[in-house]
Protein backbone atom coordinates (compact mmCIF):
# COMPACT_ATOMS: atom_id res chain seq x y z
CA UNK A 1 0.00 0.00 0.00
CA UNK A 2 1.58 3.41 -1.16
CA UNK A 3 -0.08 6.79 -0.32
CA UNK A 4 1.27 9.55 2.29
CA UNK A 5 0.15 9.01 5.86
CA UNK A 6 -1.49 12.41 7.45
CA UNK A 7 -2.89 10.97 10.74
CA UNK A 8 -1.74 8.34 13.67
CA UNK A 9 -4.24 6.15 15.73
CA UNK A 10 -3.18 5.05 18.72
CA UNK A 11 -4.51 2.05 20.81
CA UNK A 12 -4.36 2.84 24.88
CA UNK A 13 -4.30 0.23 26.67
CA UNK A 14 -0.81 -1.94 25.90
CA UNK A 15 0.54 0.54 23.97
CA UNK A 16 0.31 4.03 25.52
CA UNK A 17 -1.16 2.78 29.25
CA UNK A 18 0.59 0.32 31.55
CA UNK A 19 -2.79 -1.29 32.25
CA UNK A 20 -3.24 -4.74 34.06
CA UNK A 21 -5.92 -5.51 37.00
CA UNK A 22 -3.27 -7.29 38.56
CA UNK A 23 -1.38 -4.63 39.48
CA UNK A 24 -4.88 -3.80 41.83
CA UNK A 25 -5.68 -7.35 42.65
CA UNK A 26 -2.51 -9.35 43.37
CA UNK A 27 -1.97 -6.96 47.05
CA UNK A 28 -5.67 -8.03 47.54
CA UNK A 29 -5.54 -11.39 47.09
CA UNK A 30 -1.33 -12.11 48.30
CA UNK A 31 -2.18 -15.31 46.38
CA UNK A 32 -1.65 -15.89 42.50
CA UNK A 33 -3.68 -19.11 42.17
CA UNK A 34 -6.70 -17.57 43.81
CA UNK A 35 -5.76 -14.08 41.76
CA UNK A 36 -5.90 -16.01 38.86
CA UNK A 37 -8.96 -17.83 39.28
CA UNK A 38 -10.77 -14.76 39.62
CA UNK A 39 -9.45 -12.87 36.50
CA UNK A 40 -10.26 -16.21 34.28
CA UNK A 41 -13.39 -17.17 35.42
CA UNK A 42 -14.94 -14.17 37.95
CA UNK A 43 -13.92 -10.86 36.89
CA UNK A 44 -12.88 -12.61 33.52
CA UNK A 45 -11.67 -10.91 29.82
CA UNK A 46 -15.01 -12.10 28.54
CA UNK A 47 -17.19 -10.33 31.39
CA UNK A 48 -14.76 -7.30 30.66
CA UNK A 49 -15.28 -7.34 27.13
CA UNK A 50 -19.37 -6.70 27.95
CA UNK A 51 -18.36 -3.33 29.74
CA UNK A 52 -16.13 -2.40 26.61
CA UNK A 53 -19.23 -2.77 24.79
CA UNK A 54 -21.68 -0.79 26.83
CA UNK A 55 -22.81 -2.63 29.58
CA UNK A 56 -22.52 -0.04 32.92
CA UNK A 57 -20.56 -1.88 36.01
CA UNK A 58 -23.37 -1.47 37.96
CA UNK A 59 -25.29 -4.34 35.59
CA UNK A 60 -21.69 -6.00 35.76
CA UNK A 61 -21.77 -6.20 39.16
CA UNK A 62 -25.97 -7.76 39.18
CA UNK A 63 -24.35 -10.40 36.98
CA UNK A 64 -21.63 -11.26 39.58
CA UNK A 65 -24.10 -11.19 42.40
CA UNK A 66 -26.33 -13.81 40.13
CA UNK A 67 -23.64 -16.29 38.70
CA UNK A 68 -20.62 -15.79 41.01
CA UNK A 69 -22.49 -14.81 44.43
CA UNK A 70 -19.58 -14.05 47.29
CA UNK A 71 -17.40 -11.99 45.01
CA UNK A 72 -19.57 -9.13 45.38
CA UNK A 73 -17.13 -6.87 46.74
CA UNK A 74 -13.82 -8.31 45.00
CA UNK A 75 -15.67 -7.23 42.04
CA UNK A 76 -16.76 -3.92 42.91
CA UNK A 77 -13.16 -2.99 43.56
CA UNK A 78 -12.87 -3.28 39.91
CA UNK A 79 -14.24 -0.14 39.65
CA UNK A 80 -13.46 1.87 42.80
CA UNK A 81 -9.95 0.26 42.71
CA UNK A 82 -9.47 1.20 38.86
CA UNK A 83 -6.83 3.52 38.89
CA UNK A 84 -4.42 1.20 39.96
CA UNK A 85 -4.98 -1.28 37.68
CA UNK A 86 -2.94 1.43 35.08
CA UNK A 87 0.09 2.66 36.99
CA UNK A 88 1.72 4.24 34.52
CA UNK A 89 2.29 5.43 30.86
CA UNK A 90 4.35 3.61 28.57
CA UNK A 91 7.54 6.01 28.58
CA UNK A 92 9.22 5.28 25.37
CA UNK A 93 5.23 5.29 23.28
CA UNK A 94 4.90 8.26 25.25
CA UNK A 95 8.32 9.93 23.98
CA UNK A 96 6.85 9.01 20.67
CA UNK A 97 3.19 10.57 20.96
CA UNK A 98 5.72 13.61 22.56
CA UNK A 99 7.34 13.81 19.37
CA UNK A 100 4.33 13.25 16.61
CA UNK A 101 2.51 15.97 18.73
CA UNK A 102 5.98 17.97 18.12
CA UNK A 103 5.13 17.61 14.87
CA UNK A 104 1.77 18.63 14.65
CA UNK A 105 0.82 14.91 13.46
CA UNK A 106 -2.80 15.07 14.03
CA UNK A 107 -3.73 12.16 16.71
CA UNK A 108 -6.74 10.09 17.41
CA UNK A 109 -7.06 7.18 19.64
CA UNK A 110 -9.33 4.00 19.06
CA UNK A 111 -9.86 2.09 22.70
CA UNK A 112 -12.03 -0.65 23.76
CA UNK A 113 -12.57 1.07 27.32
CA UNK A 114 -15.96 0.42 29.85
CA UNK A 115 -17.35 4.18 29.50
CA UNK A 116 -17.39 4.19 33.26
CA UNK A 117 -14.08 3.77 34.13
CA UNK A 118 -12.62 5.98 31.31
CA UNK A 119 -12.77 9.48 33.16
CA UNK A 120 -10.41 7.68 35.62
CA UNK A 121 -7.74 7.44 32.53
CA UNK A 122 -8.54 11.26 31.55
CA UNK A 123 -8.08 12.29 35.02
CA UNK A 124 -4.86 10.46 35.64
CA UNK A 125 -2.81 10.63 32.58
CA UNK A 126 -2.78 14.83 30.97
CA UNK A 127 -1.44 13.11 27.42
CA UNK A 128 -4.76 12.59 26.77
CA UNK A 129 -6.34 15.37 25.85
CA UNK A 130 -3.12 15.58 23.22
CA UNK A 131 -5.24 13.84 21.08
CA UNK A 132 -7.64 15.50 18.26
CA UNK A 133 -10.41 12.97 18.87
CA UNK A 134 -10.70 9.42 21.12
CA UNK A 135 -13.23 6.67 20.13
CA UNK A 136 -14.39 4.55 23.36
CA UNK A 137 -15.89 1.40 22.81
CA UNK A 138 -18.04 1.37 25.97
CA UNK A 139 -19.48 5.21 25.07
CA UNK A 140 -19.90 3.75 21.54
CA UNK A 141 -21.15 0.24 22.45
CA UNK A 142 -19.39 -1.41 19.86
CA UNK A 143 -16.06 -2.45 20.42
CA UNK A 144 -13.41 -3.94 18.11
CA UNK A 145 -12.39 -5.98 16.09
CA UNK A 146 -16.07 -4.89 14.99
CA UNK A 147 -15.73 -2.74 11.72
CA UNK A 148 -18.63 -0.51 13.22
CA UNK A 149 -16.22 1.49 15.66
CA UNK A 150 -13.37 1.74 13.22
CA UNK A 151 -16.33 3.73 10.98
CA UNK A 152 -17.10 5.50 13.58
CA UNK A 153 -13.32 6.80 14.14
CA UNK A 154 -13.12 7.71 10.37
CA UNK A 155 -16.56 9.32 9.82
CA UNK A 156 -16.21 11.36 13.15
CA UNK A 157 -13.32 13.56 11.88
CA UNK A 158 -13.51 12.95 8.86
CA UNK A 159 -10.63 10.64 8.23
CA UNK A 160 -9.14 8.14 5.14
CA UNK A 161 -8.28 5.26 6.17
CA UNK A 162 -5.49 4.61 3.77
CA UNK A 163 -4.71 7.96 5.28
CA UNK A 164 -4.11 6.66 8.88
CA UNK A 165 -1.49 4.75 10.48
CA UNK A 166 -3.49 2.72 13.09
CA UNK A 167 -0.87 0.25 16.11
CA UNK A 168 -2.29 -1.96 18.65
CA UNK A 169 -1.04 -4.66 20.67
CA UNK A 170 -4.22 -7.06 19.54
CA UNK A 171 -3.94 -9.23 16.05
CA UNK A 172 -7.84 -9.08 15.59
CA UNK A 173 -8.07 -5.14 16.20
CA UNK A 174 -5.28 -4.68 13.21
CA UNK A 175 -6.89 -7.78 10.89
CA UNK A 176 -10.35 -5.62 11.09
CA UNK A 177 -8.17 -1.84 10.69
CA UNK A 178 -6.24 -3.91 7.50
CA UNK A 179 -9.27 -4.93 5.78
CA UNK A 180 -10.77 -1.30 6.12
CA UNK A 181 -7.91 -0.03 4.58
CA UNK A 182 -5.60 1.52 7.30
CA UNK A 183 -2.01 1.18 7.00
CA UNK A 184 -1.25 -1.14 10.72
CA UNK A 185 1.10 -1.83 12.91
CA UNK A 186 1.47 -4.54 15.77
CA UNK A 187 2.70 -3.32 18.56
CA UNK A 188 5.24 -5.10 20.40
CA UNK A 189 7.67 -2.51 22.02
CA UNK A 190 8.11 1.34 21.79
CA UNK A 191 11.40 0.70 19.78
CA UNK A 192 9.39 -1.76 17.31
CA UNK A 193 7.06 1.14 16.65
CA UNK A 194 9.17 4.08 16.05
CA UNK A 195 11.34 2.29 13.53
CA UNK A 196 7.79 1.24 11.83
CA UNK A 197 7.22 5.16 12.62
CA UNK A 198 10.06 6.05 10.65
CA UNK A 199 9.32 3.64 7.68
CA UNK A 200 5.77 5.37 6.92
CA UNK A 201 7.70 8.67 6.93
CA UNK A 202 6.08 9.70 10.86
CA UNK A 203 9.50 9.86 12.25
CA UNK A 204 12.82 11.12 10.39
CA UNK A 205 15.08 8.77 9.72
CA UNK A 206 18.26 8.44 11.87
Amino acid sequence: MTGKITAMVFDLGGVLIDWDPRYLYRPIFNDDAAMEHFLSEICSPAWNEQQDSGRPFAEALRDIAANHPGYETLAAQWLTGFEKMMPNAIEGSLALLKTLRTQGTPLYALTNWPADTFPVALRKFDFLSWFNGIVVSGTERTRKPQAPIFRILLDRYGLAPQECFYTDDNLANLTTARDLGFRVHHFTSPENLAAALREAGLLPRA
